[in-house]
């Protein structure tokens, strides 16, 4: 075991979006019940309309720089908001950027000028970083809704494990046609302002935002830590059930939830932040999670009534916002809703109240079946004793599969220099699961190539495993499926954007793939890097081991960029 450093202490935030360009700005304008949330009609030529929360013309002029895109310019401005608020040396080795998203910079797939290399995460979060002035390799958290509570999430697990000193989180999305048709795709938009956990509910409406906040092992240097936040505990876990459905009974937020606090610690939380998107099924499963939790007497709101589903930005900017509330002795109200129309027993609040509690969870959750809860509390906390993070791993299998090799524990099971596919090797060594074929072709990669470290795992080994945590790492995101839904849509006269190939333009999908398929319901997450960096991928995995429940892990690198270029480096590794 290592030894481990003070927690993580929150010294600066910022929130970019259409309600203000500052955290104060949005703070007023949602405490006086201000909604961004328009209905627009014809927008990017889009058939239908749809309700969301978008930055103005006069926002974009102030905000958007040339050689930019429109959500690289809204990440440099928030961290820059930030960043002015303390005096951190940012070129130093020890600061990181985690920049949060689900789909990046997106929407240059269908404008004729970029390359589609633009478009990967990875690569927008190093030109950010560079002209920061920032030295280190970032990190892209991309786990669906729930990758701004990932984002801080790891961040702390950084700051705690003594990888690094300061840790910038930046959650961010921009909206435009791709994202907006693959929702209505889904039939889950609403054409009116949405009502998180109320009757009427309809759908969600989506937003755009930035939001920044940055971490670090050194709070006395800034703040009294009287008045300082810090991350207490956060927990991710999976469903184990659907790829774009919430479990029934709320398992995996449920787990997350139980992890997170414990009876004495549930009495000091002011409040819950749940996701609230107002779907009927989201809001549906939080609602029994938090009553399974025994949570039910703790006041709950959410803010979707306000900004929308910002995706990548939602759990950052709602943390930041629960936050400067509470340290104004305020709850805010949930707005649009009216009456419950859930079936768990939760206390859904209308309206704004005054609280003198320093203690609240956000809580998350999205597509692939993950989960996240983060317990925020104001002051110094005391270290829990059970989080000790460990020095070093074992690796107990490990598979390589190449357009030219298949490769387990370095054992060449098959080869053929003219080129593998894929399906060829599903056919060859796994061929009993009908699901396969339903998958893109990144979730194929990772599937087939856990098929077979699994098998080389002894079957009793393999019991009692449900805790097993999936961390995956590419460069490549879902470039495929981004690739193949965008020519779905940019064709007005074939304008069909299709739900199962939308479902697949996140990466973090094929850890549900493998969750959903071996029972797993420990943490799942996915990566991207601007390249292949062993030394920060091991940092992030051991500091995984944070989460005390986290023993094994089924990990590695996996890129697919098309048939001819795609890599499976998987291990399974213990602590």
């Amino acid at each position: 075991m290592c030894n481990i450093c003070d927690m993580a202490y929150i010294i600066a935030d910022n929130i970019l979006s259409p309600l203000g360009e500052t955290t104060e700005q949005n703070y007023n304008a949602v405490l006086n019940g201000n909604s961004a949330l328009e209905l627009y009609a014809h927008k990017w030529n889009l058939p239908i309309p749809f309700c969301a929360s978008l930055f103005t013309e006069e926002q974009n002029k102030r905000i958007n720089k040339e050689d930019l895109t429109h959500f690289e310019s809204i990440v440099l401005f928030s961290i820059k908001q930030a960043v002015v608020q303390t005096e951190i040396d940012i070129s130093s080795p020890r600061v990181v950027l985690v920049l949060s998203t689900t789909k990046g910079n997106v929407e240059i797939l269908g404008d004729n000028k970029h390359d589609f290399q633009t478009e990967l995460p990875g690569k927008s979060a190093q030109k950010i970083a560079s002209l920061l002035g920032m030295t280190s390799s970032p990190i892209v958290v991309c786990n669906a809704c729930i990758s701004g509570v990932s984002a801080i999430i790891l961040a702390s697990r950084l700051i705690e494990s003594n990888a690094y000193d300061y840790v910038i989180v930046c959650g961010a999305d921009s909206q435009g046609p791709f994202v907006i048709s693959g929702f209505q795709s889904l039939m889950a938009l609403s054409d009116t302002v949405c009502k998180p956990f109320d009757m009427e509910r309809t759908g969600l409406n989506l937003g755009e935002a930035a939001a920044t906040i940055i971490l670090s092992n050194h709070p006395k240097d800034h703040y009294s830590l009287d008045n300082c936040w810090c991350i207490e505990n956060g927990v991710i876990r999976n469903d184990s059930y659907h790829i774009s459905a919430p479990s029934k009974n709320g398992q995996g937020a449920y787990l997350a939830l139980r992890s997170l606090v414990d009876k004495n610690v549930s009495d000091e939380v002011a409040f819950i932040n749940a996701h609230g998107t107002a779907t009927m099924f989201n809001d549906q499963m939080e609602s029994v999670a938090i009553e399974r939790s025994g949570l039910s007497n703790i006041p709950v709101n959410a803010y979707k009534g306000y900004y929308g589903h910002t995706m990548g930005a939602a759990g950052v900017l709602e943390t930041i916002l629960s936050m400067k509330a509470l340290s104004h002795n305020m709850i805010i109200g949930t707005k649009e809703f009216n009456e419950l129309g859930v079936s768990g027993k939760i206390n859904v609040l209308p309206k704004s109240v005054e609280s003198s509690g320093k203690k609240f969870i956000k809580m998350i959750s999205g597509f692939g079946g993950c989960n996240a809860s983060v317990l925020v509390s104001k002051g110094e906390a005391k270290m829990h004793s059970n989080r000790i993070t460990k020095c070093s791993y074992k690796v107990t299998h490990h598979i390589i599969i190449t357009t030219k090799q298949v490769i387990l524990d370095d054992l060449v099971l098959l080869e053929d220099i003219a080129g593998l596919s894929i399906t060829s090797v599903y056919k060859r060594f796994v061929d009993d699961y009908p699901k396969f074929y339903k998958m893109d072709m990144l979730s194929r990669l990772g599937f087939v190539a856990s098929e077979l470290l699994l098998k080389a795992e002894n079957s009793k080994m393999h019991e009692g495993l449900e805790d097993r945590a999936i961390i995956l790492f590419n460069s490549s995101s879902s470039i495929d499926s981004d690739l193949k839904y965008q020519k779905s849509i940019e064709d007005d006269k074939n304008f069909f954007p299709s739900p199962s190939v939308f479902v697949y333009t996140l990466p973090n999908i094929v850890t549900g793939e493998i969750a959903l398929r071996h029972r797993y319901y420990g943490e799942t997450s996915f990566y991207i890097l601007p390249y292949r960096n062993e030394i920060q991928m091991r940092d992030i995995l051991l500091s995984s081991t944070l989460d005390p429940s986290t023993s094994s892990i089924l990990t590695g690198w996996l890129d697919y960029y098309a048939d001819n270029n795609y890599i499976a480096d998987l291990k399974l590794i213990e602590f």
